[in-house]
């Protein structure tokens, strides 16, 4: 077991003005990190400051992640004005939530951009100064990646097209990082979080229990900073749904039934024959779609509406 001590490290948070990406920004400066802060407007300054309060040093970036120079922008905000680059914790995101005939162009394009984009610009700019860091020093740069995706690309909701198809390639991208950043002592990892936040104050039921509430952010954060610690070393390529009092392991897909011609080339009657026999009777409800990951929630605040 490692330690979960920040201490010297230098994290990046995008979308930390407010919400989750607030609270992961003070959690990490609690564990030690200075942060570079970033969100759109005057709201990361305020964070910046708080984060200051606790002894941390934090530098805000205003602008828009999807900016692909803003990823680079970013890391070198750290290096050069904090020393280093260590965490990169990826949470800026919008809603533009609709059923898909009602989508405009602009509403797909905006989620997508922020969402995916965002990601990978600041993926991106990290990747190359880990890289570029691990070849000139010849020892692994001991980072830690932390994306944000969610439970609505487990479900594909038929008001959330575009956000859906957004966080799914986050889990992608998250993978494809794990795999080709490990040689260089880089690991990333997929939250699937759930809070109550500004951008989520029309989505739950409030809170009826006493203490911290049971959709606080600042449960999200201590498993950030978790994430970003040494003692997660061994933790790489995964995704976990994460709220409340609990983190959910994911696991991979499995295949449910393999179809195989018995003439070594399939006819459409014999796929019919097998693919169609295997659905007869099947209900509706049965897809892909993970519907049994909602049963984790436990929380007792229901979705509104």
């Amino acid at each position: 077991m490692g330690t979960t001590d920040l201490s010297g490290r230098v994290a990046v948070v995008t979308g930390a003005g407010a919400g989750l990406g607030r609270a992961e920004a003070l959690a990490l400066a609690h564990a030690g990190a200075d942060v570079v802060v970033n969100d759109m407007g005057e709201a990361a300054d305020t964070v910046v400051a708080e984060i200051q309060a606790l002894d941390r040093r934090a530098i805000a970036v205003k602008g828009d992640v999807s900016d692909w120079g803003l990823g680079a922008t970013m890391v070198e905000a750290a290096v050069d004005g904090l020393g280093s680059l260590d965490i990169v914790v990826n949470n800026a995101g919008i809603i533009r939530d609709g059923m898909l005939f009602n989508l405009t162009e602009q509403m797909w394009d905006d989620v997508v951009r922020v969402h995916l984009k965002g990601h990978a610009a600041v993926c991106h700019a990290a990747s190359v100064h880990w890289r570029e860091r691990a070849k000139s020093t010849g020892q692994p740069v001991a980072a830690s990646v932390v994306n944000t995706t969610s439970e609505a690309f487990l479900f594909g909701g038929p008001g959330q097209a575009n956000y859906a198809a957004a966080k799914s390639g986050i889990v992608a991208l998250t993978l494809s990082i794990a795999r080709g950043m490990s040689r260089y002592g880089v690991r990333a990892n997929a939250i699937a979080p759930r809070a109550r936040t500004e951008m989520t104050a029309n989505v739950f039921e409030e809170s009826t229990g006493a203490g911290l509430d049971i959709l606080a952010p600042e449960r999200v954060g201590t498993f950030v900073s978790y994430l970003a610690s040494d003692a997660a070393a061994q933790v790489n390529g995964q995704v976990f749904v994460v709220y409340g009092d609990m983190v959910a392991l994911l696991a991979p897909p499995t295949v449910e039934q393999k179809f195989t011609s018995p003439t070594g080339a399939f006819s459409t009657t014999e796929l019919d024959q097998l693919i169609g026999g295997h659905f007869e009777g099947r209900p509706a409800s049965q897809t892909f779609s993970a519907n049994s990951i909602a049963a984790l929630d436990t929380t007792g605040v229901g979705n509104k509406g």
